[in-house]
């Protein structure tokens, strides 16, 4: 059965999200993104680092993910982070759209210099013992989709595998992921392809996997306040029926992240950091709009629980 993923996300895909995911049939999940650079140049016990690489025992596989655009920056990086024995593979991001990050050079950027993605993997490869892995896009723009031939040339660098996302740089999120351009990366290389974009439900992770033939899919947007999505995926896959939760799974699953996220970092902290993802999970329902004010002011745990229990199941 094809594997199904979730795929990092900055901002979302820590441990406790994660754990979640995991819970409810994740076969592995990434890292939020860190920087080679500053994670060789930070304080040990800087908070900002020590979050992004927490991990619990009963995570499924862990890639963590790095970003950056000098070789030797990223080659010590994922030197020190193999010598911490967390993770199962080392992902290098080549995909992420932010200014902030392209700014740099890094990220989707790298896809307009093939051949420094290629001495990026090929350094990386040379200073880790795990399988190092690719998050990539089509291309920077329509009019420079190169989505073949990078692949083929960070896999000729020694990429053990690789997630295309199926836009561009410039199209962000927007539009309809291409999954025939995806497919197309599939047939050109040898190594594992994982599927990335519009995958939402069952339905649509069959689709994908059927034109594009690959070996697994990368769920993101999709998972947000539903982690149930790989539970309905794999009961697609396997041709049997899945019924949605249940309002009260729905909120009991809502509050055990957030208190699992107060545990980990402090009910303040929690609240605000949960404020996207309480809203995440009534999306959709009658009433979740004006909800979500609400809990964008309540200060406490149990003041968004019972405000969550006020919709109607």
């Amino acid at each position: 059965m094809p594997s199904i993923y979730l795929a990092p996300m900055a901002g979302i895909t820590d441990q406790v999200f994660r754990r979640l995911c995991f819970a409810h049939g994740c076969d592995g999940a990434t890292t939020e993104m860190v920087s080679a650079q500053g994670f060789l140049t930070a304080p040990k016990d800087r908070n900002a680092y020590r979050f992004l690489l927490a991990r619990y025992d009963d995570e499924g596989p862990l890639a963590v993910q790095l970003f950056g655009s000098e070789p030797r920056f990223l080659a010590d990086a994922a030197a020190r982070l193999t010598d911490m024995d967390l993770f199962s593979s080392i992902d290098i991001n080549m995909g992420c759209p932010a200014q902030k990050v392209v700014g740099g050079a890094s990220g989707s950027a790298l896809m307009k210099d093939p051949a420094l993605a290629a001495r990026i993997v090929a350094a990386v490869k040379r200073a880790t013992s795990l399988p190092v892995t690719v998050k990539m896009r089509l291309g920077w723009d329509a009019e420079h989709q190169n989505a073949v031939a990078f692949a083929r040339c960070v896999a000729d660098a020694g990429a053990d595998r690789l997630t295309v996302h199926g836009r561009t740089r410039m199209q962000q999120y927007s539009g309809r992921a291409d999954w025939a351009a995806i497919g197309q990366v599939k047939q050109a290389v040898s190594i594992p392809v994982i599927a990335n974009g519009d995958v939402a439900d069952g339905p649509s992770a069959l689709a994908c996997l059927r034109e594009t033939g690959c070996d697994g899919i990368a769920i993101g947007r999709g998972a947000l306040g539903n982690p149930w999505i790989f539970e309905e995926v794999k009961a697609a896959l396997a041709g049997v029926p899945c019924a949605p939760p249940e309002y009260r799974e729905v909120i009991d699953t809502a509050m055990r992240h957030g208190r699992e996220m107060a545990a980990w970092k402090g009910e303040k902290s929690a609240v605000l950091e949960m404020r996207k993802h309480f809203s995440w999970y009534v999306a959709g329902r009658r009433g979740a709009a004006a909800l979500r004010t609400r809990i964008h002011t309540a200060l406490t745990l149990d003041e968004v629980e019972a405000l969550l229990r006020t919709l109607p199941a």
